[in-house]
């Protein structure tokens, strides 16, 4: 069903007169240091876990840094799994930020609460470094459905120390932005509105502030397709995402400025298309050891059914939705 014509989203783009689709530029590399995590959440589209052993090694990690100075690369955005578990998390974000880069980090909060973790507030501000948290809801009950018994509560216990760390402060310039999931097959609500919520209740019921939330549609790929398969929503769910195509959310998807790097180095035009092994176009750069921007900007982005999950309603991507 993922493959059938009506889910071709090339032929989509072609029908609106939108494509084909193209990067404008190489304003961000992000870069996926692997997939071991703390948690197993049930959206998770890369599948992470504990028990996962694929990990960025220390020469690959050089090999970004490398290309981060020699092409003066605006932004460095670190991801995993949980970023934080890999080795040369801490090298990655230090030596990007010495190269002049804006790093952002997709942290889970929880863990903050891993042996050896317990400084990564401080690391974090000492580096000003962005912090991307995700958290699927205000209250106990829906967080802990996604995440296991006892995230929520860790979860806002590790705000709150990004909180005292001066994170989501107004003055501060420390950025704690937030990322919400739908918590089953649906569309994200509203962005403006859902972050007002949150920032009323976290405020209210535990003196809990932030920058930003973005909302991001769940992806129908890896963890959460089992999930939609093994639940009966799967062929509902990419007609819902098909027939909320947005034209307006094709300039703003993520792919258009970014290039992503796998945990051993390929290339991706996104993390989403690293996720089902979908890669760059062919006769192009395939890895890091080989990156050149002149040559990856104006290409032609690889793309597949999941790709409308990121043109759907207001659209989304790593920094939320496309459209406002």
């Amino acid at each position: 069903m993922i493959g059938s014509p009506a889910l071709d989203f090339d032929a989509e783009l072609r029908s609106r007169g939108i494509g084909p689709l193209e990067s404008e530029s190489v304003a961000t590399l992000q870069v996926n240091v692997g997939k071991l995590c703390n948690q197993a959440c049930k959206h998770c589209h890369v599948d992470a876990g504990p028990t996962r052993t694929e990990m960025m090694t220390r020469d690959t990690a050089e090999a970004v840094i490398r290309a981060v100075r020699r092409f003066g690369i605006g932004t460095v955005d670190i991801t995993g799994g949980a970023p934080e578990l890999n080795a040369s998390f801490e090298y990655l974000v230090v030596e990007s930020r010495a190269a002049g880069a804006h790093v952002i980090v997709r942290h889970n909060l929880t863990v903050q609460f891993v042996p050896g973790k317990e400084r990564l507030p401080e690391l974090f501000r000492e580096h000003r470094v962005e912090v991307v948290a995700s958290l699927p809801y205000f209250l106990a009950q829906q967080t802990d459905a996604q995440r296991g018994t006892g995230v929520f509560e860790r979860s806002i216990e590790a705000m709150r120390r990004l909180n005292d760390a001066g994170y989501g402060r107004e003055g501060t310039g420390l950025v704690l932005n937030l990322v919400y999931n739908p918590v089953g097959a649906y569309l994200p609500p509203d962005q403006a509105g859902i972050e007002r919520d949150f920032k009323r209740e976290l405020a209210t019921r535990y003196g809990l502030s932030f920058n930003r939330l973005y909302t991001i549609t769940n992806m129908p790929i890896n963890r959460f397709r089992d999930y939609l398969v093994r639940s009966g929503n799967m062929e509902r769910y990419m007609q819902r995402l098909v027939s909320s195509f947005n034209p307006a959310a094709v300039p703003g998807l993520m792919c258009r400025t970014l290039i992503s790097v796998g945990w051993d180095g390929r290339l991706y035009d996104c993390d989403f298309n690293q996720m089902v092994e979908l890669p760059i176009n062919g006769g192009l750069p395939a890895t890091i050891f080989y990156l050149d921007l002149a040559r990856l900007e104006r290409r032609r982005i690889a793309t597949a059914a999941h790709c409308f999950g990121c043109t759907a309603g207001a659209g989304s991507s790593c920094g939320g939705a496309t459209t406002r």
